[in-house]
């Protein structure tokens, strides 16, 4: 199983920064399509690489960076966007049935943690 570079939580808030940045960017360029795809795949193939996740990483930028490309370069999407996201969805599907149904011992730590911080908070 690959290592992760960072914890689930330290990933999602970078990659959520990241995402905001991008937003900001496209509000002050005014290219929001398809500059949206950027946006939302280069985050997530990031925190995916930092949760360890190398070929969801490589699915994600296929998919969103080849809608962006397609777009951007006026490809015939009629023929290549179908197949950009059906290749992306068999992909997720398929992940689901073959990775281990259990969760990682990390990731069950770090939901207790969570509900042990949410507990404390409702308290006070």
């Amino acid at each position: 199983m690959p290592t992760a570079h960072a914890s689930k939580k330290r990933a999602k808030s970078i990659s959520f920064a990241l995402f905001l940045l991008g937003l900001a960017l496209l509000s002050i360029t005014g290219v929001w399509w398809p500059g949206i795809m950027l946006v939302v795949g280069i985050p997530l193939a990031l925190r995916q690489y930092m949760l360890g996740r190398n070929y969801d990483v490589g699915i994600t930028l296929f998919v969103f960076v080849g809608v962006f490309v397609t777009i951007q370069f006026n490809i015939a999407w009629e023929i290549l966007l179908p197949i950009l996201f059906t290749l992306g969805g068999i992909y997720v599907f398929f992940r689901e049935f073959l990775e281990s149904s259990t969760p990682p011992e990390d990731e069950k730590e770090e939901d207790l943690n969570e509900e042990i911080e949410e507990d404390q908070h409702k308290k006070q």
